[in-house]
């Protein structure tokens, strides 16, 4: 199984997108600041995550959540 997921900042309540086969291993190196996009965002909070079959579909629907249309998507939605 394959990840797409949000967290959310409690330093500066913003979001990170990313995909993952391990969400339970990336989210500790998140909060580790292994991660030098959210090292200096610390702590980090799993807020919302989908399951995909191939990494493939993982990292198109990553890059879909930072799309304009993503940003939309999930605003609607109600996940942001």
């Amino acid at each position: 199984m394959f990840y797409s997921y949000i967290l959310k900042s409690f330093k500066d309540n913003r979001y990170y997108y990313g995909s993952t086969i391990n969400l339970s291993n990336r989210l500790i190196k998140h909060n580790k600041g292994d991660v030098k996009s959210t090292k200096n965002r610390r702590p980090l909070e799993l807020h919302f995550f989908e399951v995909h079959n191939t990494r493939s579909e993982a990292f198109k629907r990553e890059m879909f959540y930072k799309s304009i249309e993503g940003y939309h998507y999930l605003k609607q939605n109600g996940i942001i």
